[in-house]
């Protein structure tokens, strides 16, 4: 018998590390008591899996009880793996016997509402994606410095009454607009701002008279400057302390503090651009979104979906107003106009004949026989004429598609692209008296010669913004001429006099508004590869001309018989979105029908089953690149509905089986 068995043998000594042992055993496998309500929470896990988008149940522990509310950030165990996730209920049993405990909760603070959970989960439904993906657009990264400390809630200023709120007299049924918001009314409306005035004003009252009928307003806007020009308007109106301004380039710490102020009812009116779409705003009583044919509000990650469609999915799902505005309007508001489901609201005709006088000016008969260069003049001489009369009394703006100086090269004689004799790049310009270089590997063109003719001169069929500006100052020596474009964008003029040369969606308000509005090259913005090219050039001149001073000039160069700008000169954005409207019916394209693409592996494609319903079609698959093809499909709008059911389907039992992921899109903005 060794030591180790003799000591075994003694009375009592294995009874004793038994109880040792016990006492060493890790803190988590103790037995931990139970919450003593509601002991299990359903747990929303940050998964990306489709066929894992659904709640889990777990338990709760007495030390967890009072943290782990509906609504809380907390930490789980998945798979064996430590995992973010959001408290969606606390309920009294399981359908489970053994449930793991939560392992912490990260937070006690309810950053999730009810009521955008459920959002989330139409989203999720509407686009064929997940409700993780979702809330990572909806709920901001927690700063836990911010969320620690208290803060001090500002005594907001009295509202004003609402009969001083007289912005909406040049709109008719604008009036009656305001007094319904006011007494708690929901109208669904698409508005077509008066050209010249100013629109955050006319959002602001509106905002204004949802607060007082004690509801919250929810504003959306493209971009971070639109956002800062509503937020001083609100000020102006409201106060300071009234709203808050949600955007994504804020910061983390004052993103998160903005947030926090909304969930806790600090505020009740918030000004942001698209993810603020999901703001959980207290007893919500208006979301409004302005320029919605902006792509910016089409959200590139998953689930694709579109800030216009998520704020209709929130007025349909509280019963708030809704208020879809713009100078332009997109086919997808005018269809809301079209089947009853919003009214219209816009300025009269003789206000806008008063308001701006759009002409276009080009190769007619008229214009030869006065010019006879005016058929090959990128400016024409009229356009100068009223360039030099705008300036006279204040800034005149011009609006050029293209930034840059020459960004495009082309042989003098045959036309033929200039491209690199080294990497076959284009050939471009980068500035004033520099030599053509490749836009790819940056190598100068020295001995550059067409390799069509053998020509060595060059022209440029595109100039971008500074060489636009170039001109014009030798045009008119002595006048200041100043650029908008690319990082270097002007946020406002003054109403000195002097010329203003803007890409589009990069021109400057003007003081008292712009004397004249120049509009060159329009063929680049209508020759564009998409199937919204006529809607959208229709849209960034809208917005550029509606800069101009109440009876100011617009001008646009162009062909005079193209729709689009018959459409301007008219001033008649409903009209061309009705007939828009009319060829997406013929053919079948959104929002007369619902598309889908799906694009993955071609090979996967080519076998992919999908069960359409009625009236479905399915076309390609199309090669997109060496290994990856894209399948659109096409159904009647009524079975949209079915579409994403189908599409949700086939996700998760790809996601079950560990196949290839494939991107669905939904309704996507363009299809390249």
């Amino acid at each position: 018998m060794n030591i180790d068995d003799a000591a075994l043998a003694l009375p009592g000594l294995e009874a004793a590390r038994r109880e040792a042992r016990k006492a060493k055993l890790p803190a988590e496998k103790k037995p931990v008591p139970p919450a003593p309500e509601n002991p299990v929470a359903q747990v929303l896990v940050d998964l990306p899996l489709a066929h894992l988008d659904r709640p889990f149940d777990y338990r709760v522990t007495a030390a967890q009880h009072q943290a782990a509310v509906p609504g809380a950030r907390v930490k789980v165990r998945f798979a064996g793996q430590q995992v973010d996730g959001f408290v969606l209920a606390r309920m009294a049993t399981s359908d489970h016997d053994r449930l793991q405990p939560l392992l912490r909760v990260v937070s006690a603070e309810p950053v999730l509402t009810a009521e955008v959970a459920e959002l989330a989960g139409e989203i999720a439904a509407r686009w064929a994606g997940t409700r993780a993906d979702v809330l990572r657009l909806a709920v901001p990264p927690r700063h836990a410095t911010t969320e620690k400390m208290a803060p001090v809630a500002a005594v907001p200023p009295a509202l004003p009454p609402v009969a001083e709120l007289r912005g909406w007299t040049d709109h008719p049924g604008g009036p009656q607009l305001i007094q319904r918001l006011a007494q708690g009314a929901a109208p669904r409306v698409v508005w077509n701002c008066l050209p010249g005035q100013d629109w955050t004003v006319l959002l602001a009252e509106a905002a204004a008279a949802t607060l007082a009928s004690g509801r919250g307003a929810l504003l959306i806007v493209p971009d971070r400057r639109d956002a800062d020009r509503l937020d001083a308007a609100l000020t102006a109106l409201l106060g300071a302390a009234r709203h808050v301004l949600l955007t994504a380039d804020a910061g983390p710490a004052e993103r998160y503090r903005a947030f926090l102020a909304v969930v806790r009812g600090q505020v009740r009116c918030v000004v942001g651009t698209r993810a603020a779409a999901f703001a959980p705003v207290h007893d919500l009583g208006l979301v409004a979104i302005w320029d919605d044919g902006d792509d910016l509000y089409a959200e590139p990650r998953a689930p694709y979906c579109h800030t216009r469609e998520v704020l209709l999915l929130r007025a349909r799902q509280t019963g708030c107003a809704a208020l879809v505005g713009g100078y332009a309007r997109s086919a997808e508001a005018q269809y809301l106009v079209r089947t009853g489901w919003a009214e219209e609201v816009a300025p009269a005709r003789d206000r806008i004949r008063d308001a701006v006088t759009v002409a276009v000016t080009g190769a007619s008969d008229r214009e030869l026989a006065q010019d006879p260069f005016a058929r090959t003049a990128r400016v024409p001489r009229s356009a100068h004429q009223v360039i030099a009369e705008g300036i006279a009394t204040g800034p005149v703006l011009v609006q050029t598609p293209r930034g840059g100086y020459a960004m495009a090269l082309a042989c003098e004689h045959c036309r033929t692209p200039a491209s690199c004799g080294h990497c076959h790049g284009p050939l471009r310009i980068p500035g004033a008296g520099r030599l053509p270089q490749c836009g790819w590997c940056a190598r100068e063109a020295l001995d550059w010669a067409c390799a069509e003719c053998g020509g060595r001169g060059l022209r440029a069929p595109v100039l971008g913004d500074q060489r636009t500006a170039e001109e014009l100052g030798r045009a008119h020596p002595g006048v200041p001429v100043r650029t908008s474009s690319g990082e270097k964008v002007l946020t406002s003029v003054s109403a000195r006099p002097g010329i203003v040369v803007a890409t589009t969606g990069a021109e400057p308000a003007a003081e008292g508004g712009y004397a004249a509005v120049v509009l060159l090259d329009t063929w680049l913005l209508l020759g564009r590869d998409d199937l919204r090219a006529e809607e959208e050039a229709l849209r960034r001149w809208a917005n550029a001309a509606a800069l101009v001073c109440p009876g100011g000039a617009v001008v646009a160069v162009g062909e005079p018989s193209a729709p689009a700008l018959q459409a301007l000169v008219r001033w008649d954005p409903a009209g061309f979105a009705e007939r828009v409207i009319a060829e997406r019916l013929a053919a079948h394209l959104p929002p007369a029908s619902r598309l889908a693409t799906v694009t993955g592996p071609a090979a996967e494609l080519e076998d992919l089953e999908l069960g359409l319903p009625e009236g479905g079609e399915l076309l390609g698959p199309v090669p997109v690149d060496a290994d990856t093809a894209r399948l659109v499909v096409r159904v009647p709008r009524a079975a949209g509905p079915v579409l994403s059911t189908t599409l949700a389907e086939l996700q998760r039992h790809r996601s079950a089986r560990k196949q290839t992921h494939l991107r669905v899109q939904i309704d996507p903005r363009e299809i390249t």
